[in-house]
């Protein structure tokens, strides 16, 4: 089976995923905060609360209703949230797509996968097990941001992922 030209792998790779590592790996922990700028800001603080369990955080609103600054809580990661406005920011729909992905590590990618369907987020990957060592699930927003949700179920070497990696590209 292949992702995006990415080899996953069939069968679970650690049937005891839940007992044996943590979910999120150490290194991802404490990552980069995400901004992300949508038209229609306070309508995806909504749906991001019921696709994803998003908790937020905080809002800075304009009188007009418009979204100056938000925070969310997706699991343990923190993003920021507002209405695209300004020289400098917008959405992924105004250019027809999106550079960023969102990744974001959660305990029960398959659970958070159902529920954002369930939403209304656009499935693009279902939950699979990946030769990195993550089960992981692809979504798109209603808003056109790309999420990437993964669990943790093999700890493995930068070299294993590099090795694995590389046997899958050359066939």
């Amino acid at each position: 089976m292949s992702f995006y030209g990415w080899h996953v792998f069939e069968e679970p790779i650690n049937q005891k995923r839940f007992v044996t590592m943590p979910a999120i790996p150490d290194r991802y922990r404490y990552a980069a905060v995400a901004h992300v700028m949508v038209d229609g800001a306070a309508e995806a603080l909504d749906f991001y609360g019921t696709a994803f369990g998003a908790q937020e955080l905080m809002r800075i609103g304009h009188p007009d209703g418009r979204i100056l600054h938000a925070e969310i809580q997706v699991h343990e990661s923190v993003l920021m949230v507002g209405d695209a406005e300004g020289p400098f920011v917008s959405p992924p729909k105004a250019g027809g797509g999106t550079t960023v992905g969102l990744h974001v590590y959660v305990e029960d990618v398959d659970a958070l996968y159902r529920q954002a369907v369930t939403a209304g987020a656009e499935p693009l990957q279902e939950p699979v097990d990946m030769f990195y060592g993550d089960r992981s699930a692809m979504l798109r927003d209603p808003f056109g941001h790309i999420w990437v949700f993964l669990t943790h179920i093999e700890t493995l070497t930068p070299e294993e992922i590099s090795r694995r990696g590389n046997e899958l590209l050359q066939g």
